[in-house]
């Protein structure tokens, strides 16, 4: 993938930064800047009318129509995340009541339940972005017998430390790739964790995310404004790295 590489934009979840847009009107304009900085796709979580986390249909279906509004033919990648609704059997009900459905959903391969959740969004089209937050997950996945049918890997250490997030993410990856699992790859981490674990993705040719869900600092730990200065940074990174010999 080098001079192609992947980079999505993470744009919410539970990020307690000042500008993490939570409404349909906000999540979109997020996504236009993010695109417009150089995101290929956006990850996002929808809110209800009391800003909490939700899965429910009508503010998943907002969320997902603002966006498409804004950015036209851009992917949008809608969270499934147990945080949100932790009983499975109650998640994928809800998520069987979406008639307004996301381009993808991230899945989460450690999570009760999350099999069958693939299977029925798969049978409706949504392309599945497996996501693996630890070797047992990377395990749970090989197992699964879903990769032939996924879009792409996560591969997301939650460690805050940089050299043991990185040290999960090449765990993660050789047990996906020597299963023969040929899947693209998505490398992001956690906080102060994120650019090492970005860095080490694109000296590998992955793809990499960042966003206000994952960082609120740029790799030089300054602040960063909003979502579009921290996608504006990773692709700068990228420009770097595909100009790199390998």
């Amino acid at each position: 993938m080098k001079g192609n590489i992947f980079l999505q934009a993470a744009l919410n979840g539970d990020s307690v930064h000042p500008a993490t847009p939570r409404d349909p009107e906000s999540i979109a304009e997020a996504a236009r800047s993010a695109v417009a900085a150089g995101a290929h796709s956006v990850h996002v979580h929808a809110f209800d009318e009391n800003g909490r986390e939700t899965l429910t249909a009508r503010f998943c279906a907002e969320t997902i129509r603002s966006i498409r509004a804004a950015c036209p033919g851009i992917p949008v990648s809608l969270t499934t995340s147990a945080a949100i609704e932790p009983d499975p059997e109650r998640r994928l009900g809800t998520i069987r009541s979406w008639q307004e459905l996301p381009d993808l959903v991230t899945a989460n391969q450690g999570e009760a339940g999350i099999v069958p959740l693939c299977e029925e969004l798969l049978s409706r089209g949504v392309g599945i972005e497996a996501g693996l937050l630890s070797a047992e997950d990377a395990r749970l996945f090989v197992r699964s017998g879903l990769a032939a049918r996924c879009r792409r890997v996560l591969i997301e250490p939650l460690d805050l430390d940089p050299e043991v997030a990185i040290r999960h993410a090449a765990e993660m990856e050789a047990i996906v790739t020597s299963a023969g699992i040929t899947l693209e790859q998505v490398h992001h981490g956690n906080g102060p964790a994120c650019w090492a674990v970005n860095r080490r993705a694109l000296e590998r040719g992955h793809g990499i995310r960042t966003g206000l869900e994952d960082v609120t600092v740029l790799p030089d730990g300054a602040s960063a404004r909003d979502n579009a200065e921290l996608v504006a940074a990773a692709a700068a990174l990228i420009g770097f790295s595909t100009r790199m010999p390998r």
